[in-house]
């Protein structure tokens, strides 16, 4: 089980629908009259969330990101000797810095499908090497080639930096899908939290480029809407848990640059900004019932869906953010982790057509 540094700093039986996410529990409340947000969960994420509520709230500052960045990556899980890693510096986009890329699982013959990964972290945490281990074994279970992008954080590149960053990882991936091993028609993005933010913009600057093909983009309690805990508050049992509506607040502000949630806001940041999502490639969005990101998530999967694109939707019931990370024994979250993967299988069969 990871706590609530470890993850920020990594990371960070069938699908329930839209209706399930309606369908809480009777909540517990104290003497106070208080809701008590363990009550809502499901009792076998309760133990982690007790223990991620005792730590506290983040204390985000821009003066502690330094120390909680380095914190993070000490507490990376050793890689598996197993599954290739190679890091790659390639060329970023025109005037700006190069890139570091990790490829997973490469170094073999053929024509597999690919992912590239775009890692969590609030936009301001973070890294794609703390992750080398969940995606290791994500590759491995999908027989695909993995590439993950250190892309540059937030506060000190704001968004319109990072998507060149990301878009020139893309780039990258497709020419060289070939030597990699992989099939340049079966690109799919993934991310979580934050890197979900990030695989939907991307998902968005490819369509709007129109140079590179994507297939399928899974998103998994995507981060999309910087109104989320500013202009549009949330039930106190939702969000309590690991990244909070404070901590929204922090993560949007350094990602913009601008406070989050007002009318001045660059709309080419925020995926739930965006006007026009036809086009977009199919989708599928996992995300818990009491994390903070469900009702943007719901709206985003409705609105792509109206868009004319293909989309599938996982609301778990009484889990938080991160769940399956932190729990990832818990039935939930085997539930959930099965139909993101099965997801991902179906896309890249698909794709071979």
């Amino acid at each position: 089980m990871m706590d609530r540094r470890s993850f920020m700093g990594a990371s960070i039986g069938a699908a329930a629908t839209i209706g399930a996410f309606g369908t809480a529990p009777l909540l517990a409340r104290g003497n106070s009259g208080t809701i008590d947000p363990i009550a809502y969960l499901d009792p076998e994420l309760r133990p982690a969330a007790r223990q991620l509520l005792a730590g506290g709230n983040l204390a985000l500052s821009s003066d502690a990101l330094p120390a909680m960045r380095a914190e993070g990556k000490a507490s990376a899980q050793p890689t598996l000797p197993e599954i290739d890693v190679s890091k790659r510096t390639i060329p970023g986009a025109p005037g700006l810095p190069p890139v570091t890329v990790y490829v997973v699982n490469g170094g073999k013959a053929g024509s597999r499908p690919a992912i590239l990964h775009t890692h969590g972290g609030g936009h301001i945490l973070g890294s794609a090497e703390g992750e080398l281990r969940y995606l290791q074994e994500l590759a491995r279970d999908l027989d695909c080639l993995l590439v993950t992008v250190e892309y540059r954080l937030a506060p000190e590149t704001r968004y319109d930096g990072s998507i060149e960053d990301n878009y020139a990882a893309l780039r990258w991936l497709h020419a060289n899908a070939v030597e990699l091993g992989a099939d340049p028609s079966r690109i799919a993005l993934l991310g979580e939290s934050a890197g979900g933010t990030h695989a939907a913009l991307l998902a968005i600057t490819a369509r709007d480029r129109d140079e590179v093909p994507v297939l399928f983009q899974a998103l998994v309690y995507p981060m999309l809407d910087d109104r989320t805990g500013s202009t549009r508050q949330m039930p106190p049992w939702i969000g309590a848990i690991l990244w909070d509506a404070a901590a929204n607040r922090f993560g949007w502000e350094a990602f913009l640059g601008t406070k989050p949630g007002g009318t001045e806001i660059p709309v080419a940041g925020v995926p739930a900004r965006i006007p026009d999502l036809s086009g977009l490639p199919p989708a599928w969005i996992g995300v818990g019932g009491a994390d903070l990101f469900v009702e943007e998530d719901v709206e985003y999967a409705s609105r792509l869906t109206e868009a004319g694109v293909p989309t599938e939707l996982l609301v778990v019931p009484r889990a938080f953010h991160a769940f399956d990370r932190i729990v990832p024994d818990a039935a939930v979250s085997q539930r959930f982790t099965a139909a993101k993967m099965d997801a991902l299988r179906r896309a890249f069969a698909r794709g071979a057509d």
